[in-house]
């Protein structure tokens, strides 16, 4: 046996390189490598985070119609969510400079019960030639609220 890198662990005689399963998050799909200055070791971490915040936020996900570089997320979370939400996308904007995030303050919850509770509208958008990377970012969106439910 011997290491090869990048592939992992060979087998004199093997057709083909067994590799090692990745643990953690993957990397982010969505977004092509040319175009993200994001250091590689870091991509799982982003990914981790809309993650969690689409398992634990997404309320729902609006394309409309014809519009393939336009999308809207609607997330509800505690008073801390549109710091939350404002953070990581200006983190996401400065290594995918043609993602455009725009977090729009929607409901704060009426006095009482729900009185910590906040919804805002994270509109996104992209150009034309970015569109498959926005699907790919409402598809696992759409991903990751189906299964948090």
């Amino acid at each position: 046996m011997h290491s090869v890198p990048r592939y992992g662990i060979t087998v004199g005689g093997m057709e083909s390189p067994v590799t090692t399963a990745r643990l953690g998050p993957a990397a982010a799909e969505w977004v092509p490598v040319e175009t993200c200055t994001l250091p590689t070791i870091e991509q799982p971490l982003r990914v981790a985070e809309f993650d969690s915040l689409f398992a634990t936020a997404l309320r729902a996900v609006e394309v409309p119609a014809g519009a393939g570089t336009r999308a809207r997320l609607v997330l509800a979370g505690d008073h801390d969510l549109p710091a939350r939400v404002q953070r990581l996308a200006d983190a996401e904007t400065a290594c995918c400079s043609f993602f455009s995030f725009t977090l729009t303050p929607l409901v704060t919850g009426p006095r009482g019960e729900d009185a910590d509770t906040a919804v805002v509208a994270l509109d996104i958008e992209v150009p034309d030639v970015r569109a498959d990377v926005l699907a790919a970012l409402v598809d696992r969106a759409e991903q990751a609220r189906r299964a948090a439910a």
